[in-house]
């Protein structure tokens, strides 16, 4: 009976530390219903995942292992076309026209998922942002050994329902696409008061604007501007991040 205490207890003991304080894993999702090219930027002092960007088709998905305390950003890109060498365009979330991103970030507007991971037992912070616009729906819903995680992101499309006009990026070819991207205030009109920036670049003078506002309404648990953290920014810690784009809304 000892021997098999001990043995239980090694089990968890390895089990514990391979899960706990071993890599945390991304697991990306295409339940879109078409083709998206996701991209991945490492925050400052963290190394690159092992792609910064790919092609993912329609229903499938990619995991990808990261290391603790890796922090950064994913996101998906659209409408892109690519040579042999990896060179071309994408309509919407690009970084420098390459498949690779390599170290270049997301051009707005596009949905982005961010998050700094803990080492060991420490706490992960994880959001949705759509501080920089919005291009797809995005759910992030991580999976921890402790207990249940809130998932977070923006179901809703809100490219086809409620971007204001002044905020739309149309689809270029004027094909049947249309909307394919909503431009945050900050990019659309470049002004301090939407941009946090300025005279109203802290909590207290940038407050949520009309604007802001439509995001917030239709994701309640995305950044919406810049100061919105109260709402917005989610702990756990985690071993895997499901990483959802166009989720079914009802799930």
């Amino acid at each position: 009976m000892r021997s098999m205490k001990v043995k239980t207890g090694l089990f968890l003991l390895l089990f514990c530390h391979f899960v706990c304080f071993g890599s945390c894993t991304f697991t990306i999702t295409n339940y879109c219903r078409y083709t998206i090219w996701p991209g991945t930027l490492s925050g400052a002092g963290t190394p690159p995942l092992p792609t910064t960007g790919f092609e993912l088709p329609s229903g499938k998905s990619v995991s990808i292992p990261t290391i603790p305390g890796w922090s950064g950003r994913i996101w998906a890109r659209t409408g892109c076309t690519f040579d042999a060498t990896g060179t071309g365009t994408c309509r919407t979330g690009d970084c420098g026209g390459k498949l690779e991103c390599g170290g270049m970030g997301a051009t707005p507007p596009a949905s982005l998922f961010e998050v700094t991971l803990g080492h060991g037992n420490e706490t992960d912070f994880y959001d949705v942002s759509l501080v920089d616009g919005y291009n797809l729906p995005l759910v992030a819903a991580p999976r921890s050994i402790n207990g249940a995680c809130d998932a977070t992101g923006c179901a809703t499309d809100i490219n086809t329902a409620g971007c204001p006009k002044e905020l739309q990026v149309a689809s270029e070819d004027g094909g049947a696409e249309g909307v394919v991207a909503c431009k945050s205030a900050c990019e659309a009109f470049g002004q301090d008061q939407y941009c946090c920036s300025g005279e109203f670049a802290n909590p207290t003078t940038c407050q949520p604007s009309f604007y802001s506002t439509i995001f917030k309404t239709a994701c309640p648990r995305a950044y919406s501007y810049a100061f919105d953290d109260g709402t917005s920014i989610f702990t756990c810690n985690a071993y895997e991040y499901n990483i959802i784009f166009c989720p079914n809304p009802n799930s």
